[in-house]
């Protein structure tokens, strides 16, 4: 008797970026599934190739999957969990199993040792070719239906169907896949500006671009966000660190009040108002004869020093024992709880971040299932869900597309 080889369970995964190769790898590798890659563009892993300036950021090296998810303004919770399954240890570990040598920079951001993105492209179609995924590229889809039997429907512009089993979403910031989803069922937060800088005309600010804060507590007091982190006065107004994970956090409100909103800035975080107040007395007492403007507090840098005493009108020429009541209330709020109104957002960089996408709520993050349709995946920025910059969002792609590869072969 004849043994027929069973038939391969069809899979279609759309979207050829970071997220969507690696999850058809992962489907593919069983030999179990028939993968087919969609992708409307020319190139698969565009943005892989020029992130990190042609370097590749691949992911981050925090390791602590609670520390690590507190870098997701949207998805914290549900890819705190998602993280003990597939984290940066995993990242680190599959490519180094397939030759590639990862380093670790200053700030925590790990690149291959070839400094080229070239390196991961050429691993992952390795990768791919070895595993038999059938890559499409300048693929039009028309539309993707879920059919009577539980099955999907993909129309193509050219006027071809093909019936997949399984569907992985794996679109990014994709209007049109969007379309198709909310078309399903599906809720879909529209998409606002993530990650960018805050414009402010200050005259505090002003001729001061370059000058830098090593450690700020920056808060969108109306919104009740804060965060901690260094602070880079711009000739547009403040970014660094702080401020852009500020913004990120407050994305969708700031969007609403159409980037009209204060800013507080603490300069001297981890003390209380009374105690900084304290120092600059003790100052005062330690050196009654000193210049005020030569000697800064608490580590102020000296221009913006010079800048408090300015702006407060306090006589730069004055020896600390010259220094009233007044002016040391004003010093000590300056440093303690300095408010900026900002006008109006710049972006970062070339990097054009977005918060938005597929509610997370309608997503089963234990096998990046859909809650709304059974057979539909997500991977990767079509979920709301999305991370600062310095290889997180790198990681919750490869995170998201390795859980959803796991529960689409747990699946059959």
């Amino acid at each position: 008797m004849v043994e027929h080889p069973k038939e391969k369970h069809k899979i279609a995964v759309i979207g050829g970026g970071a997220a969507g190769f690696f999850g058809a790898i992962q489907i593919a590798s069983e030999g179990t599934c028939s993968v087919t890659l969609l992708e409307k563009g020319k190139q698969f892993l565009s943005k892989v190739k020029i992130s990190g300036g042609g370097r590749c950021n691949i992911t981050h090296h925090c390791l602590d999957p609670e520390a690590l998810s507190k870098n997701y303004p949207r998805g914290e919770r549900e890819l705190r969990w998602a993280f003990e399954t597939f984290g940066p240890k995993d990242t680190i570990r599959w490519y180094e199993e397939r030759g590639v040598a990862l380093k670790t920079e200053a700030d925590g951001r790990m690149f291959p040792i070839t400094d080229s993105s070239e390196t991961i492209l050429q691993t992952l179609f390795q990768e791919a070719k070895k595993v038999g995924v059938k890559l499409k590229t300048t693929t039009e889809i028309h539309s993707v239906t879920p059919t009577e039997d539980g099955r999907f429907q993909i129309k193509f512009k050219d006027g071809e169907i093909l019936e997949f089993d399984k569907v992985l979403f794996a679109t990014g910031s994709g209007r049109k896949a969007w379309g198709w989803l909310q078309a399903m069922g599906h809720t879909i937060l529209e998409p606002v500006p993530s990650l960018f800088t805050f414009k402010i005309s200050d005259p505090r600010l002003e001729n001061l671009s370059g000058l830098s804060f090593e450690r700020t507590e920056c808060s969108l007091v109306e919104f009740g966000y804060s965060q901690i982190g260094p602070t880079l006065i711009t000739h547009w107004g403040l970014s660094g660190p702080a401020i852009l994970k500020l913004s990120a956090k407050g994305a969708r409100e700031l969007f609403q009040k159409e980037y009209d909103t204060i800013l507080k800035i603490n300069f001297i975080p981890g003390m209380k108002k009374d105690e900084v107040r304290k120092k600059i007395e003790k100052e005062k007492e330690s050196h009654p004869s000193k210049s005020i403007v030569n000697t800064p507090v608490l580590g102020i840098p000296r221009r913006y020093w010079e800048r408090i005493l300015e702006i407060h009108s306090i006589d730069s020429s004055k020896k600390w024992s010259g220094l009233s009541s007044k002016d040391l209330h004003e010093i000590t709020e300056e440093l303690t709880d300095a408010r900026f109104r900002i006008s109006g957002k710049g972006e970062f960089k070339d990097e054009f971040v977005t918060c938005g996408g597929v509610s997370r709520k309608e997503v089963n993050f234990k096998t990046m299932e859909s809650k709304v349709v059974p057979g539909v995946y997500f991977a990767g920025e079509v979920l709301d869900v999305d991370g600062v910059t310095g290889g997180f969002n790198f990681q919750n792609a490869w995170t998201t597309s390795y859980i959803a590869a796991r529960g689409i072969l747990e699946s059959f």
